[in-house]
């Protein structure tokens, strides 16, 4: 009777891709596991592949893989979201099979405010924009209002999530929010933009205001639709945009 052995000789699979820390939507696509080289490699060696138990792929090694990690592809078909267990089995001729340890990854496909659509590539339109107070919307930030800072709020938005990380975008300028908790899932975000990130920022007739998120396994929501704001604007150097019509003129006249 063959006798299964858990042998600590071999190592536990890894995730092949660079996001470490678990399965994003990207990296479902085209999952690869990493098998380590372990000893007594040889050439004929079957390794196979399982994910929650479930035999997913397997390889005979050849003389060219002996000595090397050895990557196998977990069909999307496997991949939910959740925690998986991965581990893979050695068989070598003469002797009974040996298990590896099991890895556990967290699966996460759903992206931060939806998936976005292939019709705009930048911008995500299920995520709304900025909340910005009234008053501002229409007056634009003053001198006052810059010294002291400008407020808004985020939304709630689709598939919130404990450790998101949202990066909020001032025209130029990226300012890092505190990363989501528990308790603030399913709440607006208020935000206070300070005076350093405004004026670093500049005077602006026409500067966007935005956010993205990124999750805890990487998935992007990509931006936001942006909020339109006017900054300032006390420098006489700063002036309105000339139309065409107007540049061709003045080019002329010079």
């Amino acid at each position: 009777m063959t006798r299964t052995s858990h042998t600590p000789e071999l190592a536990a699979p890894t995730l092949a891709c660079a996001q470490k820390t678990g399965i994003n939507l990207t990296t479902a696509a085209h999952l690869l596991i990493d098998v380590p080289s372990y000893p007594g490699m040889d050439d004929g060696d079957l390794i196979e592949l399982f994910w929650n138990k479930c035999y997913v792929a397997s390889k005979v090694l050849g003389t060219a893989d002996v000595g090397k990690s050895v990557s196998l592809r977990v069909p999307e078909s496997f991949v939910a979201n959740g925690t998986a267990r991965i581990h893979y089995r050695v068989m070598q001729v003469g002797q009974g099979p040996a298990l590896s340890p099991a890895t556990r990854v967290q699966v996460k496909l759903d992206c931060p405010g939806g998936q976005p659509t292939a019709q705009c590539e930048d911008e995500n339109q299920q995520l709304a924009p900025v909340i910005i107070p009234d008053t501002i919307r229409r007056q634009g930030v003053n001198p006052n209002q810059i010294k002291r800072g400008v407020p808004l709020t985020i939304e709630p938005y689709l598939n919130m999530a404990e450790d998101d990380a949202i990066t909020l975008r001032w025209g130029d300028v990226r300012m890092d929010l505190a990363p989501v908790t528990a308790a603030d899932v399913g709440l607006p975000i208020q935000v206070w933009v300070p005076p350093a990130v405004i004026v670093e920022a500049g005077e602006d007739l026409r500067l966007d205001v935005t956010y993205c998120i990124l999750d805890r396994v990487g998935n992007n929501s990509r931006w936001a639709p942006p909020r339109t704001l006017k900054i300032g604007c006390v420098n006489p150097y700063v002036k309105v945009p000339l139309k065409p019509e107007f540049k061709a003129a003045e080019s002329r006249t010079k």
